[in-house]
């Protein structure tokens, strides 16, 4: 048996994560009360409490979704003895997921994590004028398909696939009018649904190159250990543990597309068979059953699913 965690990205957030499972244990308690300190800000409240318009914003849902998930990995390590260096063979995590896989890993500590998805959900959300881009979940082509379409689509302006999150399910991101044409291009060729996406910026895509160029800035001054186990990197989809490839590889997911589709793909190849969604919703665990159907998923998020995990080690 060879297992994965893998961890969400924005749009898993909902108000009440992680809230029963700070009430059930100290350790989970105590990340959110870190995360709190580090940022200087009642985080926490938020995440338990709302109001869902709060949660939302991006500087927000980054770091409230990452604390989700290693409010999960502090109670298995220190609660329940187990090491994710010493049972997890591949860390994997969606966009800002991937701070949240490097921490789970002992690459990046607690508190920068938190300090950097912050300033990375400010930097995203200033990048682009409101209003000017838009992100679009095209469904029912394949990426060659999608590829071509926003190809076509750009005439002088952004459009750019922005997650291929698996087969017949890719988002493209860029101009507002460019991703229209994308919309209606796809549909001509056989595209089931083309729907523009409620997020506030059109991220992964080269109108996110100001974002990039502050968290360079950002992570210039940053720790990075070698992760342990190795990350499988979104804009690579191949095992990544050297910390200045990791370094390059953050700033440049800020502008690349998440080759979600292709990091499942590459597990499989490396043998995992159990994959787990650790933290909020079942997002991820639904792209991976889609992907492959061989694999063995479920989630870790409430009380009664960390039992059952700790219950199969």
């Amino acid at each position: 048996m060879s297992r994965a965690f893998v961890f969400p990205g924005q749009g898993s957030q909902e108000v009440g994560m992680g809230k029963d499972l700070a009430a059930a244990f100290p350790a989970a308690k105590q990340v959110f009360e870190e995360v709190d300190d580090s940022l200087n800000q009642n985080l926490s409240s938020i995440i338990f409490n709302g109001p869902d318009e709060e949660l939302i914003l991006t500087t927000n849902a980054q770091p409230a979704l990452m604390a989700v998930s290693m409010a999960v990995i502090r109670v298995l390590e220190e609660e329940a003895g187990i090491k994710v260096s010493e049972k997890i063979n591949f860390v994997a995590g969606h966009s800002l997921g991937e701070y949240s896989a490097l921490t789970a890993a002992g690459s990046i500590n607690l508190a920068d994590s938190s300090l950097l998805l912050k300033a990375r959900g400010e930097y995203m959300q200033k990048a682009v004028p409101v209003g000017k881009g838009a992100m679009a979940a095209i469904l029912g082509l394949d990426i060659e398909s999608v590829e071509e379409v926003a190809s076509i689509a750009t005439e002088g302006m952004v459009c750019q696939v922005a997650n291929d999150n698996s087969e017949g399910q890719i988002v493209v991101s860029g101009d507002y009018l460019a991703v229209e044409r994308a919309i209606k291009l796809a549909k001509s060729e056989g595209a089931r649904r083309g729907i523009i996406l409620p997020v506030s910026a059109p991220f992964h895509c080269s109108l996110m190159r100001p974002a990039a160029e502050q968290m360079k800035k950002e992570l210039s001054s940053i720790v990075i250990k070698g992760p342990t186990p190795p990350i499988i990197a979104n804009v690579t989809a191949k095992p990544s543990d050297d910390p200045e490839e990791i370094r390059g590889q953050l700033i440049e997911q800020v502008t690349h597309r998440v080759r979600w589709r292709e990091t499942i793909l590459t597990m499989s190849d490396l043998g995992v068979t159990d994959i787990y969604e650790v933290g909020a919703g079942k997002v991820l665990t639904g792209l991976i059953r889609r992907i492959n159907k061989n694999l063995l998923t479920d989630t870790i998020s409430t009380p009664t699913e960390v039992e059952s995990f700790i219950s199969t080690i």
